[in-house]
């Protein structure tokens, strides 16, 4: 895992941190997703004491995030090494693994949990056999399922930004951790805000959900606003219109590519749009209010089409 010193802002990665968690529901299925990572870490866990032995400690902290991610079978062992990353994990055949942190982090205790989530997380989704092609997108898809599955709250709660200094973990910016922690605050129920010690943390998470709210209020969802009610009937309309001058003919017709759903010739004329929890795509009949059912994450969402 890297960090930065010039942090970069906003969702770059968006896409692809969609994509990581449609892959994350299509690996592990909603039922296993809720009953194994109902809670997230809590503070208290991962914390090191000022006079708490670091060794000690830091195997202690690695053991929480084993046990989180129900690796009862592996063992990570953590040590420090002069090297430019913050921390690298060694991936082998198993049961034990070595984490190797930036010696900086024996002056920086705070932070060693966000260290570690991101390296057991590699751990975890190498066990799972879940990955994508390229090393880029693997990184981002490692960051999300750390704030997904209730661990990545600790690496944005690393990041500060002032003072003449700044510092970041993961491959994430601090408003897509923010996203991502509040699409799993927002599923899971819970609030995560009372966790953050860093402020410029807490204001990455508040920007990151209000994105994860618009996701639960774009058309068709009945949640949608007024703008974004009157632009959704204006692209129906036009979509009826095209398909009427083709006759029908199988077209498609992507209308509003900011919100993302796409008409579909009928009859009957269809819409397709994705899920705000897992991103799959929904695809419902145009047909006024419609009670849909996502076949991934099991959502149910009321649509007005």
């Amino acid at each position: 895992m890297d960090s930065a010193s010039e942090v970069v802002h906003g969702f770059p990665h968006l896409r692809t941190v969609r994509s990581a968690l449609t892959a994350l529901y299509r690996r592990l299925s909603p039922d296993v997703l809720h009953a194994d990572f109902a809670v997230s870490v809590p503070p208290v866990d991962v914390a090191l004491a000022a006079d708490e032995d670091l060794h000690l400690g830091v195997q202690r902290v690695a053991h929480t995030l084993v046990q989180h991610l129900r690796l009862p079978d592996a063992r990570v062992i953590v040590g420090f090494r002069e090297m430019p990353e913050a921390a690298v994990v060694e991936l082998a055949a198993g049961p034990e693994y070595f984490v190797e942190l930036n010696p900086r982090f024996r002056e920086h205790r705070r932070d060693i949990g966000g260290a570690l989530a991101h390296e057991v997380m590699h751990v975890f989704l190498d066990r799972l056999g879940l990955s994508f092609p390229d090393t880029g997108d693997n990184e981002i898809l490692t960051d999300t399922a750390t704030a997904y599955l209730g661990a990545g709250w600790l690496l944005l709660d690393a990041f500060r930004e002032g003072g003449g200094a700044s510092q970041r973990f993961g491959y994430l910016t601090p408003e897509e951790f923010g996203y991502v922690v509040a699409k799993r605050a927002l599923a899971f129920g819970e609030n995560p805000e009372i966790w953050f010690t860093s402020p410029q943390a807490y204001e990455a998470y508040t920007a990151g959900l209000r994105l994860a709210r618009r996701d639960a209020a774009r058309p068709p969802l009945a949640a949608s606003g007024r703008l974004g009610r009157h632009r959704y009937t204006r692209d129906r309309r036009r979509a009826q219109e095209l398909f009427l001058r083709a006759d029908g003919g199988g077209l498609t017709t992507t209308a509003a590519l900011g919100d993302g759903y796409v008409f579909e010739a009928g009859p009957p004329m269809r819409v397709s749009f994705p899920c705000p929890v897992c991103h799959q795509r929904i695809r419902v009949p145009v047909r006024g209010f419609v009670r849909a059912r996502c076949g991934l994450c099991k959502a149910v969402l009321e649509c007005d089409t």
